[in-house]
């Protein structure tokens, strides 16, 4: 089986960044990636049946959204799409337990404007088993 990278995409410019670093990495080492998306919903007091079908199916769109923005057409790279629910840096980090690299970007939806490093990638940075890769994005 080829190598495997494992890339955390929210669809974030900076996750795409990361992104685009996994695909070159890829055609370099011919690893296989698994493009990951994890979405985690609030709890939500008395509401025993959370919409989690429409977050899935978000999460999938935007995942496929970047994908296609991000990879050549007639790319040889093979991808795989999965989308998890629960917190990010655990899917993630749980994911990459056997790969060759976890790629992410220095900071993606939510938190503060200027952080320079988000906490989904700082949690991985300390939790992770395999070498951890955090790209920035190309300021525009």
């Amino acid at each position: 089986m080829a190598d495997k990278i494992v890339v955390g995409v929210d669809g974030s410019a900076e996750s795409k960044a990361a992104l685009r670093w996994a695909l070159r990495q890829a055609e370099l080492t011919g690893s296989r990636i698994v493009a990951m998306m994890a979405w985690d919903s609030p709890p939500i007091y008395g509401w025993e049946d959370a919409p989690s079908q429409d977050l899935n199916a978000r999460a999938a769109e935007t995942l496929g959204d970047a994908l296609r923005e991000v990879a050549p057409e007639g790319t040889t790279v093979e991808i795989e799409k999965q989308v998890a629910n629960g917190h990010p840096a655990k899917a993630l980090l749980e994911e990459s337990e056997d790969a060759d690299i976890l790629v992410l970007g220095n900071r993606g939806h939510g938190g503060f404007t200027g952080v320079l490093l988000g906490s989904v990638s700082q949690y991985c940075i300390h939790h992770a088993t395999c070498p951890v890769m955090v790209v920035r994005a190309p300021k525009t």
